[in-house]
Formats: C-alpha cells, structure tokens, sequence
C-alpha cells in the first residue's frame, strides 16, 4: 500500500512499503523497554536536487564513553605490581566488562591527564580510547579506528603507582559503532562490520554516517560514541536513536 503526504511544493515524502516481518529486539538492559523494530524505507523528493532513499531499521539506546584504557596483564603488571588483579567498581552494560577502581595517568607530548579510568578485563594488547578534544590537550594525533587496529597510532606513556610504560603505539579515538546479537542483527537486516548511519532528534539533532555494526552473541544492544560526539547532540545515556540505511 502506498501513502503519500506533501508537505510542500518542493518537498514530499512518500512512504514507499511498509515491511510485514515486525521483529521484537529485547534490549537486555533494565532502563530500556522492549523495542519494536520495523523496517520501512522512505523516499524523498526535493526540486531540482534528486532523490534520496533510506530504509529506517530500529531504534537503539546511546552508551557514552568518556576517556580510558584497556591494558595487557604484562602492562598491569607493570604498572601496579606483579600479580595485581584489578578491583571492579561497577559492570558495564557489555557482558564481562566492568569500570575498575584503579585510575592512570596519561603522558603525553603537551600535558598529562591525571585519573583516567581503567576497564578490565585485561586484553591482550594495552588500548586507550580518547576524544578529539583530549588529543589537543595531549598533543596527539589519534586515528578514528575500532576496537583493537592499533598500527600506525600514536605512542603515549602511562604513569601507576608501581611504574611507567612507553607505548609505542595504542591511541585510537574509537570509531562509533553499535554492538548487537546475532538475533538483533537478523531484526534490524544488517550485517557484522556493515556501516549504517544514525539519526539523532532535538534541539541539537545531528545524522551520524559511518557507524559501525558489531555482532557478537554476549554485546547488548546498544550504540556506543564518545563524549564529544555526546555534547555536539546533546545526547544522554539511554536515549534512543534511530538507526537506518541509505
């Protein structure tokens, strides 16, 4: 069935097919109700500009990820003591993840960030994720990269209460990306590693393009940006935002 609504001479939007399949996607995080995703694809047509298509595929609840760091057991170790075991603070919304107790400095060329978080577990390589605005104030020039491609990134040197560790490479400013099951990925009709882009509302609404889906059967369902892509919308942890294609 084909609706059509014209809210201008030069501007109509035509909903061009309402997709049947209606997928119930369970958010496994308590703050966020149950989510009912369709999928339909809108066309607009704007004078004398063309004709752009997109496919809405759901609504995602925000993460907003401040500075921090990921460190190996050998760095660990290092920096706090042979055999030190780090002390949760509190689980994250990703199973297995937690925000430890221990805080670092971070080094850099320009000036040193003090209290920086750990997140634990451990991982095989030492990462640290950080915003545009804290490689100014390092004076670091960080690539935008997902989760564990570190070559080419900059050196940074960690400073804990047992020593110091000279990385040669591991800042990244990580690349926004939204973490889904198997079963969520199947309601949504993406893909792992696929881009899609994400519509924010408000005041501040911005489109955010290149965001990258990960799949991965223990993620929650949940889009993950940094805090200065957090302030630019105006965004808070748990608002929903909508995910499509085009």
């Amino acid at each position: 069935m084909l609706y059509q609504l014209s809210y201008s001479p030069a501007n109509t939007i035509i909903i061009a097919q309402a997709v049947a399949l209606v997928n119930l996607v369970l958010v496994r995080v308590g703050r966020i109700s149950p989510l009912i995703c369709l999928s339909i694809k809108v066309e607009r047509h704007n004078k004398g500009v063309g004709q752009l298509t997109e496919e809405i595929l759901g609504k995602v609840p925000v993460g907003i990820s401040n500075r921090h760091i990921h460190l190996s057991k050998q760095d660990l170790d290092t920096l706090f003591g042979e055999g030190y075991e780090l002390t949760v603070r509190n689980d994250l919304s990703q199973t297995g993840q937690f925000a430890a107790e221990e805080t670092l400095s971070i080094e850099g060329p320009k000036s040193t960030m003090a209290k920086v978080r750990i997140l634990g577990p451990t991982r095989k390589e030492t990462q640290i994720e950080i915003s545009r605005t804290d490689s100014f104030a390092l004076g670091v020039k960080p690539p935008v990269r997902d989760s564990g491609f570190l070559e080419d990134s900059p050196s940074i040197t960690l400073i804990g209460p047992k020593g110091k560790v000279a990385l040669d490479k591991g800042v990244i400013i990580a690349q926004r990306h939204i973490h889904m099951t198997e079963a969520d990925a199947k309601a949504f009709g993406v893909k792992d590693k696929e881009l899609v882009s994400v519509r924010v509302g408000g005041e501040r609404g911005v489109t955010f393009q290149n965001v990258l889906v990960r799949v991965r059967n223990d993620f929650v369902l949940e889009m993950h940006i940094d805090t200065d892509e957090a302030n630019a919308a105006m965004l808070g942890n748990g608002q929903l935002v909508e995910v499509f294609r085009n």
